[in-house]
């Protein structure tokens, strides 16, 4: 074997072990999370350990979605996620464009204090909050969730789109205003369509954030059938009992969503962090 060999070789060994490594530590959690769900409960604590279901069924699945109650809480999650997602998105673009299209007092204070923000833990605003919904009689209901996401998503997220919208060359919006189109109208046929992939991963980065919330509706919401996903694994765990397939069942059905939401946009994602990346 010659030195060129040996010394690809050595760097392929030196590279590839590392990340065989942290594959298999990222992946393990959810084959066997994977495998639990499908596993009969006489399987799943039983010794020897099995590594896939011997007699796999959808028992779990079937359990979990029509006696537990996970097809509320689904749709109980997707209604505040694309809620949440479809205002912060809205929100930052509104919020971006006069901080990079405009010269004013306060610009870089105003993003500084929206940095700043993301510094404070939810925990801290759980008590005003909560007073706030109470007088205005919004709790218990999914919309004091949603608006508490978006209060605390568009800040980053609006910091994000300055990133984009920075990108974006003003003698473009220049160029159409002077072809007779006002600036609205050069925003939403010039600008928006630019800003695609940045949209795009902002909304991405709020509909995660929206999906896996936990305690904003633990601490605003009693009711039962309007438990999110998140609320509604936890309750899975009973004093007495623990049962390990209905939970691997609940989780493989959270993480559908979410996966199958970056598998989509991973092209937009990629290319919108890029571009948000270069200038701010």
């Amino acid at each position: 074997m010659s030195y060129l060999m040996k010394r690809k070789l050595g760097n392929g060994l030196l590279i590839g072990f590392p990340l065989a490594f942290m594959l298999f530590f990222i992946l393990g959690p959810f084959y066997w999370c994977v495998m639990t769900s499908f596993k009969k409960e006489v399987h799943i604590q039983s010794r020897p350990v099995y590594y896939y279901p011997p007699e796999p069924t959808f028992e779990n699945y079937a359990h979990s979605w029509s006696q537990i109650g996970f097809d509320k809480f689904f749709f109980n999650s997707l209604i505040v996620s694309l809620s949440a997602m479809i205002f912060v998105v809205i929100v930052s673009v509104l919020v971006a464009y006069p901080l990079t299209r405009f010269k004013f007092r306060g610009r870089n204070a105003v993003l500084l204090t929206m940095l700043g923000t993301q510094f404070l833990p939810n925990a801290m605003l759980l008590i005003p909050l909560f007073l706030i919904y109470r007088n205005l009689g919004l709790l218990n209901s999914l919309v004091c969730v949603v608006i508490s996401i978006i209060t605390f998503q568009f800040p980053y997220n609006t910091v994000l789109m300055t990133g984009f919208l920075s990108g974006v060359p003003i003698e473009v919006e220049e160029a159409a205003m002077i072809d007779g189109c006002s600036r609205l109208q050069s925003i939403a046929y010039v600008v928006l369509p630019i800003l695609i992939p940045g949209m795009v991963a902002a909304g991405s980065f709020a509909f995660v954030s929206a999906w896996k919330e936990y305690l904003f509706t633990v601490m605003f919401i009693n009711d039962v059938k309007k438990y999110t996903l998140s609320v509604g694994l936890s309750q899975m765990l009973q004093e007495f009992r623990v049962s390990f397939g209905y939970i691997a069942a609940g989780c493989c059905i959270a993480m559908i969503p979410p996966v199958a939401m970056f598998a989509y946009i991973q092209r937009f994602l990629v290319t919108g962090l890029s571009a948000g990346a270069v200038k701010g």
